[in-house]
């Protein structure tokens, strides 16, 4: 079990952010998680920590929107999320712990960048569902997903622009994640990350999943997301800054 004190100072939040988004709010607290967490630990122990805590959300979030999913969304974008989280599971083998810090920080870079630039597009109209496009960021959720438990904003990039009911676009949200997070316990499990340190770990950090989750519920249906989103997607601009720096340095 991991037991530097700096670790629980940065996993705590980390976990209640995640489950606020799982819970429906937001939906950009996952972001934070694992980059949040490699600033005490690599990135690979801070995904293999997180994956049973989130099975944990998962399964909260489905009870609590069940019914309420979008299915076209769902079957466009499932199946490319699997060959997402086949590359992840195939990049994971080969690609060093800087190698993720470095990835990961350009994701978040990259995910806060099509945030910030992005405004005026959300302010569009309602678009009609694309198979081909849904397909692309489905893989691409795939794979953040698998790599950093960060597959939120590839799937909001399609999905916000369809303009679809809050409660059901929370819903769609839950099933596609918890459909993701199961497809990636097997990989998760080659790759020897369920250890007897790292279940111990998420053992800890587990009671605040469903206090978190539930909460996230019960604020998408009372409170506006606005500055949620913005505070999710600040942070992301020093964490992928420290991130790409490490990563960087480590690797050049």
């Amino acid at each position: 079990m991991i037991t530097d004190p700096l670790f629980y100072v940065v996993a705590i939040p980390a976990v209640i952010l995640i489950g606020l988004s799982k819970g429906g709010f937001g939906g950009t607290g996952a972001l934070v998680g694992v980059p949040l967490m490699a600033i005490a630990i690599d990135p690979v122990t801070a995904a293999g920590v997180l994956l049973p805590i989130l099975v944990v959300m998962d399964v909260i979030g489905l009870i609590a929107w069940r019914g309420h999913f979008d299915r076209g969304v769902v079957l466009t974008m499932l199946p490319a999320a699997a060959l997402g989280v086949l590359a992840g599971y195939l990049t994971a083998s080969s690609v060093s712990e800087d190698g993720f810090r470095l990835t990961i920080g350009l994701l978040a870079l990259w995910f806060f960048a099509n945030w910030f630039f992005g405004e005026q597009r959300r302010a569009r109209a309602a678009r009609p569902q694309r198979p081909v496009k849904g397909a692309f960021w489905g893989a691409l959720a795939g794979f953040s997903s698998f790599v950093s438990h960060a597959g939120g904003p590839p799937f909001q990039v399609y999905v916000v622009p369809l303009k679809i009911a809050p409660p059901i676009y929370a819903g769609t949200s839950v099933i596609f994640f918890a459909a993701v997070n199961a497809m990636k316990l097997v990989p998760y499990f080659l790759l020897g990350q369920f250890s007897h340190d790292n279940l111990a770990t998420s053992a800890a950090l587990l009671p605040l999943a469903p206090v978190a989750t539930l909460a996230g519920v019960w604020l998408v249906k009372r409170t506006d997301q606005g500055l949620f989103y913005r505070i999710i997607y600040w942070l992301l601009v020093p964490i992928g800054l420290k991130l790409v720096y490490d990563g960087a340095t480590a690797l050049f």
